[in-house]
């Protein structure tokens, strides 16, 4: 049977968050299980209207309270502030061919030039008689190829456990029109382990800054509005649970 919402418990001393110019962290629980996360923006001191080149870091983490197997992830979907933008003129492309079968390393030798984000993925593998492990992998966001004419970003992991195995997840980056937000990005996880691992931490950081025309541009731009910058995600899991949250970084014009 689907659960309803989650109940926020927690806003992660949010006063002191907003006091320290910190991104909003946020905690939400749904019977056993905890989602916390956290976004940032870099800089914060951005302009009024146009755009400066930026970073979006976020940083989530699942579990349960009383240590057992967490649910597993199935999707997310990201709503992104309107105020914000992509930009992939003159930057390069990576293809799934070229990060087949390729570890971290590898992966990151190939396509350079087309790396937009890096991070670290962890997740619990619970194997049929086996005590629980936690494998853990060096997350690589690659600005993709086009798709409808729509820019897309290429996910890459590496897993270990059971068998050594490269995970590719192709992410489409969509505009909408949508309140807040401008952009929207679903990324369905491919199963973990062979279907034995649960993700627990996913933290990364997006954007890349390179040359063009003498002038430093961004594969993502943003502009201050209502002193904030706003993401908004839903976790979905498996077993029907949804964790829905919003996540603000705080931003401010020069002075």
């Amino acid at each position: 049977m689907r659960r309803r919402a989650p109940r926020t418990i927690a806003l992660a001393a949010l006063a002191a968050l907003m006091a320290a110019g910190t991104a909003y962290a946020i905690t939400s629980e749904i019977g056993n299980t905890f989602v916390s996360a956290t976004a940032s923006l870099q800089p914060r001191v951005l302009p009024k209207k146009g755009g400066a080149p930026v970073t979006l870091s976020s940083i989530t983490r699942i579990g349960t309270k009383d240590g057992s197997a967490p649910p597993t992830l199935k999707s997310i979907v990201f709503l992104v502030d309107k105020h914000g933008s992509i930009d992939t003129r003159g930057l390069p492309t990576c293809t799934l061919a070229k990060l087949a079968d390729t570890t971290p390393s590898q992966a990151r030798e190939r396509c350079a030039r087309a790396l937009v984000g890096e991070g670290t993925g962890k997740a619990e593998v619970r194997l049929p008689g086996k005590a629980p492990v936690q494998i853990t992998s060096p997350l690589s966001l690659f600005n993709g190829p086009p798709a409808g004419g729509k820019p897309t970003l290429i996910a890459h992991a590496y897993e270990t456990v059971p068998v050594a195995k490269t995970l590719l997840v192709p992410i489409a980056l969509e505009k909408v029109k949508h309140g807040r937000y401008g952009y929207r990005a679903e990324i369905e996880l491919p199963p973990v382990a062979e279907g034995y691992g649960a993700p627990t931490l996913a933290e990364a950081s997006l954007g890349a800054t390179r040359k063009r025309g003498g002038k430093t541009v961004g594969y993502l731009d943003a502009y201050c509005s209502g002193g904030r910058l706003q993401v908004y995600g839903t976790l979905t899991f498996t077993n029907g649970d949804r964790f829905p949250t919003t996540l603000t970084s705080p931003c401010h014009t020069a002075r």
